[in-house]
């Protein structure tokens, strides 16, 4: 959490971008991204191109409830060992390794299916794309924050964000256009290969150091018996009672004992950060069509370009953080995303007989997604830097979980804020929400301001 400017020199903050571990978490970053659009809004145009009820399209939702829950298994990534795989690779790229496998094999098998004849089949399908996906981000989280300091953690970050958005273009746009000129078989069987290239970036890395088993086994007899307040034996329990203590209590025990009654505060930090971009989000595509802009200017601005203008603001918020520690560019993210759904507001005003001139829509995406790329990277290498390196899987994936939860459920008013009370309206709301996030970040730097 140290917010003290580093003494990295500009040269050699963006020379960062060029090392080993950095090149190998875009390549990881794909793997996270390209599973993602596969079992949602990929699929869901396939199924409906195949005539699927949307009724029975919109019960596919339900799969992405995984990526929501995966802090329920991240203590069985975090602790168990696999055989075989294990030995080979390591503890976190045995994890990532057999993710990839599973949704290679997930897509594969659905490549494999007629939505017509197999529905029920390709629905269980996408389910363990769904689950493997989230089990490697399990692991590929704990790898990235173990792969490198605190202030390094903004340039591998925005190398993941980099290689994630890469790879939803490729598993969007990229799909689509393959289903178009041949067959949806063929696309999803061209993601399943892709994510073959992705094992051997796997088997690149490196595996991050770790405590040994009995290092691991003192801190958490030793976590127990602090915050108890006496001497549990922990030694002397059964293997579930130890396993449950260890993998599961230990985690969040030490997160609450390590920064107090303070920790409430992060976990609310935490809710709130993206509660502005989220909301915001959902209403986006529909706002973009009502202004009258077609299809095809939508998807050239707001996702080709929009993508490297993330990608921009991604690598200027790596260099940011790595010169002045991170809650400056976090500060700067929260504001900056505040800041520009006011932009929205006003591109809103501007429709008069027709849509506004194309620069205005591509001047507003751009501060958006220049704005979404510092922010989002500054807040997972923050996340991250919040994570004890003995239980960094599990701990990212509660903070994980949590970051989208809130947003994700006040996302589902918004349709209704523009229905009553119109499109302006509802970009200053969605601006407001921000203000917490804002008052949050200032409130860690003055905790931060007091330690030094």
């Amino acid at each position: 959490m140290n917010d003290a400017t580093n003494s990295y020199s500009w040269r050699e903050a963006l020379l960062i971008y060029t090392r080993k571990k950095v090149l190998v978490l875009s390549l990881l970053g794909f793997s996270a991204g390209l599973p993602f659009l596969l079992v949602f809004s990929t699929l869901t145009a396939w199924l409906r191109d195949e005539g699927v009820e949307r009724t029975a399209i919109g019960f596919f939702a339900w799969v992405g409830l995984t990526y929501s829950i995966k802090v329920f298994w991240a203590p069985v990534v975090d602790r168990l060992q696999l055989p075989l795989l294990h030995g080979l690779l390591g503890q976190r790229r045995s994890w990532i390794f057999l993710g990839q496998l599973g949704i290679a094999s997930g897509l594969a098998l659905m490549s494999l299916m007629n939505p017509q004849q197999s529905l029920v089949n390709i629905a269980l399908a996408a389910l363990l794309v769904a689950f493997s996906s989230s089990t490697q981000d399990v692991a590929l989280d704990a790898f990235r924050i173990e792969s490198a300091p605190d202030e390094e953690q903004g340039a591998l970050s925005a190398s993941y964000i980099f290689g994630y958005r890469l790879a939803l273009l490729v598993s969007g746009a990229g799909a689509l256009y393959l289903a178009d000129i041949h067959s949806w078989s063929l696309a999803y069987l061209g993601m399943a290969a892709l994510v073959g290239v992705c094992m051997l970036a796997t088997l690149w890395a490196d595996e991050p150091l770790h405590r040994t088993a009995e290092e691991q086994r003192r801190m958490d007899a030793q976590m127990v018996d602090e915050v108890m307040g006496r001497p549990m034996h922990l030694h002397e329990r059964s293997v579930w009672q130890r396993q449950l203590l260890g993998a599961v209590i230990c985690p969040f025990l030490e997160f609450v004992r390590r920064f107090g009654s303070f920790a409430f505060v992060l976990l609310l930090f935490i809710a709130v950060f993206r509660l502005s971009d989220i909301a915001m989000g959902v209403m986006a595509n529909p706002f973009y069509l009502d202004l009258g802009y077609s299809k095809s200017e939508i998807a050239s601005v707001a996702k080709l370009f929009g993508f490297f203008m993330t990608i921009a603001g991604s690598a200027l918020c790596g260099v940011l953080v790595l010169r002045f520690g991170l809650l400056r560019p976090l500060m700067l993210g929260a504001v900056m995303v505040a800041s520009t759904n006011l932009l929205f507001a006003v591109l809103a005003g501007l429709q008069t007989d027709g849509p506004p001139a194309l620069v205005w829509l591509a001047l507003v995406i751009s501060a958006d997604n220049l704005s979404g790329g510092i922010a989002s990277t500054a807040f997972v290498a923050y996340l991250s830097s919040l994570t004890h390196r003995s239980y960094t899987a599990t701990q990212y994936a509660l903070f994980s979980s949590l970051m989208t939860l809130p947003g994700k459920f006040l996302s589902g008013f918004s349709g209704w804020v523009v229905d009553t009370s119109g499109y302006p309206q509802f970009f200053v709301i969605a601006a407001a929400l921000g203000i917490p996030a804002i008052l949050l970040v200032a409130v860690l730097m003055h905790v931060e301001r007091q330690k030094a």
